[in-house]
């Protein structure tokens, strides 16, 4: 099998997603979603001049000076008369300003006797903000390909949106293979292992936008596994385990059974070898990721979220950052290896800590990673100091 850089192998698996149609969902509906349209606004925010303090409104050519109440602004209840010179209106924080008023006096600076209101001197504008301050109407808001999240929610419900137009969630199908493996709280048998790597999968697929269904495990059987491929529904089928070439890897060849063209036979990146990609004869893609959990979940950090982001019409670059390892590395051999590491964020800089053991069977160093650490292929050994690639992990 020929061995393809993670860059390569990307690239090529990206070629095969195309983003998926858009729907309209309400707007309490489209946290994680991915807009299918630019959101623009249709009105200035605020549309009017509004004070930013309770207080007074008055005319800066009128103070410093006693000053004639003549009403009150209100959020959602303006003065609706026009102000004129020696008067002054009270107005609360949001409230329109009143007609011939340019200015605000905040109470605390102010002493009211009965109808009458003392002001200091103030100047043109003050505390006051513009019609239009937060965005005019025309303004593009949301960007098409952008996720939405409760502050893009808050934009667009500003802009007097109820609905917004997404991209349809893609639907992944995902199990495991193998006779080690058992789904708690089955008892395992004395030569089998709890099935953590789909429950783990599962998780992040959702978190990343899609609607996923993990199936049970599947045994080491040619026909169960053609069986389970068949009959998964969805958009991408993501299995994990049997993806490598031993007398028990199945996947493979149950899927070129069901005319697998294959795009991606196997990738130079540790952990991650035996993952591989393709189109099946009836359109769906598949993702063969391998069993070991931290290798399924490295390379789905590095090819999966990437597909999920595209099918959404969402930018699928995986986005790294610099940081200054904090301890020497050892020279890397001739697949880019992807460390479970540690970051922390300090007098304006990022170090990265990769972790002892990256043997790619233990689930309890991924448990307190918060970055995977990029060595290059054939990089040569790193000094404590040095800047390093990361890849930052979405942790709680």
């Amino acid at each position: 099998m020929k061995l393809l850089a993670v860059e390569d192998a990307r690239a090529r698996i990206l070629a095969e997603v195309q983003p998926l149609p858009a729907e309209r969902v309400a707007i309490q509906d489209s946290i994680g979603r991915v807009l299918a349209e630019d959101v623009a606004a249709v009105r200035d925010q605020p549309p009017f001049a509004a004070s930013a303090m309770d207080g007074w409104a008055v005319r800066a050519a009128d103070t410093p000076g006693p000053l004639r109440i003549v009403g009150e602004s209100a959020a959602g209840h303006g003065y609706e008369g026009v102000m004129g010179p020696g008067e002054a209106v009270r107005i609360f924080t949001g409230a329109a300003m009143p007609d011939g008023a340019d200015a605000i006096v905040i109470q605390e600076d102010a002493t009211r006797e009965a109808e009458t209101v003392t002001v200091p001197a103030v100047e043109a504008r003050h505390y006051v903000r513009p019609a239009g301050g937060d965005f005019k109407a025309g303004t593009e808001l949301l960007a098409r390909g952008v996720r939405m999240d409760p502050w893009r929610l808050s934009l667009a419900a500003a802009a007097g949106r109820a609905e917004l137009s997404a991209a349809r969630r893609p639907r992944v199908a995902l199990f495991s293979t193998g006779e080690e493996i058992v789904e708690a709280p089955a008892a395992p048998g004395p030569f089998q292992i709890y099935d953590s790597g789909s429950r783990a999968l599962e998780a992040l697929i959702a978190g990343w936008g899609a609607d996923v269904h993990r199936a049970r495990p599947v045994k080491d059987d040619m026909a169960a596994t053609v069986a389970a491929l068949r009959e998964a529904e969805g958009d991408l089928i993501v299995t994990i385990g049997g993806a490598s070439v031993g007398d028990h890897d199945l996947v493979r060849g149950a899927a070129a059974a069901l005319g697998l063209d294959m795009k991606v036979a196997s990738v130079a990146v540790r952990p991650g070898k035996p993952t591989f990609f393709g189109v099946l004869a009836d359109g769906r893609r598949l993702l063969g990721l391998p069993g070991n959990p931290a290798s399924a979940m490295v390379c789905a950090e590095l090819f999966l979220k990437p597909m999920i982001a595209a099918y959404q019409g969402a930018d699928p670059t995986v986005r790294m950052i610099s940081a200054k390892l904090t301890a020497p590395l050892a020279a890397n051999g001739p697949r880019e290896h992807w460390m479970r590491a540690e970051i922390a964020f300090a007098q304006g800089e990022v170090t990265a800590r990769p972790y002892r053991d990256q043997d790619s069977s233990l689930v309890s160093v991924f448990s307190v990673a918060d970055a995977l650490l990029k060595r290059p292929a054939n990089a040569a050994a790193a000094a404590a100091g040095e800047l390093v690639e990361v890849l930052p992990l979405a942790r709680a």
